[in-house]
């Protein structure tokens, strides 16, 4: 086994109370290789900001598991080497069994989250609790991340046709059954670029998908119901408009592509929301650089001369995500 406190990380305890007292969330990054890391914890380091680097069960299989623990403990090390010292956690995102949650936890992951949304409550209790006994009975506590709500969208191994908002009438009963240390709610939020049917949106001037509003009057009753506990939001890419284009001008099919207006992330990481989300973008702003180097150099075949720019592109996106969305620069 390895403790996640001799890769230098942290869990998401303190980090999490420190959120909610100073009214900003944590950003959560999803990444999948070398590239996607050096940017988070650039972006990080740059604006002073805590960062929960997360793994997907798809990305963990294709990172492999011991590359990832050497990963993440070279994230601790690059970040020093940059300058300054910023908490890391490292978070299974969307951990389906107690079995892959407890073979993380023993190979250095410092926040799991076991996902039992799709099953029924009395189901879903049981196996959050299982997780969380085992979690939090190690020597170096490990922080869950328990679910209530469905999220519509599909991402890596996440499918669901239908949203279901979060019933405030159950959050308390499941936090206090479980054990949990934060719980993720659906309240609009979306996985993937197309976060909204066509159907559910209007369309501005220039013909871009404008989204129905987030149910905050839903998480003002959770805040309520669950005062001062962590609440998480996933599915929270913005989808910038940009880079859609982008990708569309060099050969993409991204149409109707529609994510989180940045001004409710904004709100929402002034409530008790300590934790967001954020996969799709990245994805857009790598690929949207990628396209553009094949689309100008068609002779380049040096990987770095085509990652090198899609890494910059995302720090870039990182840091403007930290500094002008969560308010998480300068809180490290």
């Amino acid at each position: 086994m390895t403790s996640y406190k001799e890769l230098g990380l942290v869990n998401t305890k303190e980090l999490f109370a420190k959120a909610i007292t100073g009214g900003f969330a944590i950003p959560a990054y999803n990444f999948n290789n070398m590239e996607q890391l050096q940017a988070i914890i650039q972006a990080c380091v740059e604006t002073k900001s805590p960062v929960i680097l997360q793994v997907s069960s798809g990305a963990r299989k294709y990172a492999n598991k011991n590359l990832l623990k050497n990963m993440a403990r070279g994230a601790v090390e690059y970040a020093e080497e940059l300058g300054y010292k910023i908490p890391i956690v490292l978070h299974l995102d969307h951990g389906d069994t107690y079995e892959l949650c407890a073979d993380c936890i023993e190979s250095g992951f410092s926040s799991v989250m076991i996902d039992g949304s799709h099953l029924p409550f009395a189901e879903n209790v049981a196996l959050t609790k299982k997780v969380c006994d085992y979690a939090h009975g190690k020597k170096d506590y490990v922080t869950v991340e328990g679910e209530l709500g469905v999220l519509a969208g599909v991402e890596d191994d996440v499918s669901a046709e239908e949203s279901h908002y979060t019933k405030p009438a159950e959050v308390q009963e499941f936090v206090s059954k479980t054990g949990a240390d934060s719980l993720a709610i659906s309240i609009g939020t979306s996985h993937g670029r197309q976060k909204f049917k066509p159907s559910q949106c209007t369309r501005n001037a220039d013909g871009v998908l404008i989204p129905p509003p987030l149910a905050f009057g839903v998480l003002a009753e959770i805040e309520r119901k669950l005062p001062g506990f962590p609440i998480v939001l996933h599915g929270s890419s913005s989808v910038p408009i940009e880079y859609v284009r982008q990708v569309e001008k060099f050969g993409g099919k991204l149409s109707d592509s529609v994510g989180i207006p940045e001004e409710q992330l904004r709100k929402a990481a002034k409530s008790a929301v300590c934790k967001i989300n954020i996969d799709s973008d990245g994805r857009l702003a790598m690929t949207a650089a990628i396209r553009k180097v094949f689309a100008e150099h068609p002779e380049e075949f040096d990987p770095r001369k085509y990652l090198g720019p899609a890494r910059d592109e995302l720090k870039k996106l990182y840091a403007h995500k930290n500094k002008e969305v969560l308010g998480s620069a300068g809180q490290a």
